[in-house]
């Protein structure tokens, strides 16, 4: 009862003092203009709802975002599910979801609407030379940064990291075992099971992965539902940060279904980076170039349906197991494997963007601009690179 009391008012155990439809209006406002990526729009939350309007206590919001840090998951999305289950359950979660997602999925839908009918026309392919440039960089900034702030100075962490990005380079594939292999040997390592297997939260975590594949088993269109299961997968192994699903989605995307070619891949990934909301939003992209609406409705649904189960679900209980050791130990491990696959995929993707001088003149520029301007916003970089592969495209092709 104490339990229930304490879900239904928050941490506080007094009533809201909000409407659910005031924080849904607030997730949609963010999922519209919420430009910076994941740290900035968990930002953005602890700024407006916890110091400013004071919606959510400061120990709610602690507890979220170390859940949303914990389970694999789009960051920004999963603390924001959570903030909606704080004070009205299971319908809040899913409509601030809801509206945090839909707007950048709606944006992608018509990008790729667009792509999909001027693709072939030398302007698109102009802006997507020069945009192709400048993602690069921002993802190995991106791969910088998760580098020093999950790995540290940690040497079996390094390990783990230096593995995951040689089997990406290797491969140009991400192997969700390598993942798995990397918690549980962090987990036996720093902090080992006193008597059998104690952990009984982070074990469930792990059974429960495969479930979001099986949701979409009845839909009998072959493609939606091949579509439905790898993406599914995608989503319950977005490890410490929505980059992770990068090399994931290329392994299989271009190597192994042969879906898109690899122009194509990068510049979905690039259609993520012009949009708000989370990086993990390239899906709806990459489902309608493969089929259409359904295609990107699929996608979608399929990938963030893990984060929203790997939410709700452990929500009443994360304040009690969460701070366990060994669940602590088993996600360091996951995220320095997912980092360290991050970083492989700066490579493999690079070779296929960085072609020529021009080209790695751009990967400098943002490298350099990002390393310099913290607060840059990459939205304008990526308008930049933009106008750059318009005029210089053109030159070279001519």
């Amino acid at each position: 009862m104490d339990e229930e009391k304490r879900l239904s008012s928050g941490t506080s155990g007094t009533a809201p003092e909000y409407s659910m439809g005031q924080l849904i209006l607030y997730a949609l406002r963010l999922g519209t203009f919420g430009f910076g990526g994941p740290i900035a729009l968990v930002g953005y939350m602890h700024r407006d709802l916890v110091e400013q309007r004071k919606w959510i206590s400061e120990e709610d919001y602690r507890e979220g975002l170390a859940l949303s840090q914990l389970a694999p998951g789009p960051l920004a999305a999963q603390l924001a599910i959570y903030l909606g289950f704080v004070h009205y359950r299971i319908l809040g979660a899913t409509l601030v979801g809801l509206a945090f997602v839909l707007p950048s999925f709606f944006m992608v839908i018509a990008i790729g609407a667009a792509y999909v009918a001027y693709g072939g026309l030398a302007w698109m392919q102009a802006v997507f030379y020069g945009v192709g440039a400048a993602v690069i960089g921002i993802i190995a900034i991106s791969a910088y940064k998760l580098t020093t702030k999950t790995v540290g100075r940690d040497k079996l962490l390094w390990a783990f990291y230096l593995v995951a990005a040689a089997v990406t380079v290797v491969t140009e594939s991400e192997s969700v075992w390598l993942f798995l292999i990397a918690g549980v040997v962090a987990w036996l390592v720093k902090a080992p099971p006193r008597r059998g297997f104690q952990s009984g939260t982070m074990l469930a975590v792990a059974a429960g992965l495969p479930t979001a594949a099986g949701v979409a088993s009845v839909i009998d269109w072959p493609l939606l539902l091949q579509i439905a299961l790898f993406f599914g997968e995608a989503g319950a192994f977005v490890f410490g940060s929505g980059l992770a699903i990068v090399p994931f989605l290329y392994g299989s995307v271009v190597n192994e279904h042969h879906w898109l070619n690899e122009r194509q891949f990068i510049d979905a990934v690039a259609v993520a980076m012009i949009t708000p909301g989370p990086v993990v939003i390239t899906v709806g992209f990459i489902g309608y170039l493969i089929a259409g609406f359904p295609g990107a409705t699929v996608a979608a649904l399929a990938t963030f349906l893990p984060c929203y189960l790997f939410t709700i679900i452990p929500a009443p209980y994360f304040h009690k197991y969460g701070k366990r050791p060994g669940i602590i130990a088993f996600v360091d491990g996951v995220t320095a494997a997912a980092v360290g696959t991050i970083t492989g995929a700066v490579v493999v993707l690079g070779k296929r963007s960085i072609t020529d001088i021009p080209t790695l003149t751009m990967l400098l520029i943002t490298i350099l601009l990002l390393w310099k301007m913290k607060k840059l916003p990459e939205p304008v970089i990526i308008a930049a690179a933009a106008v750059a592969g318009l005029i210089a495209f053109p030159l070279l092709k001519s």
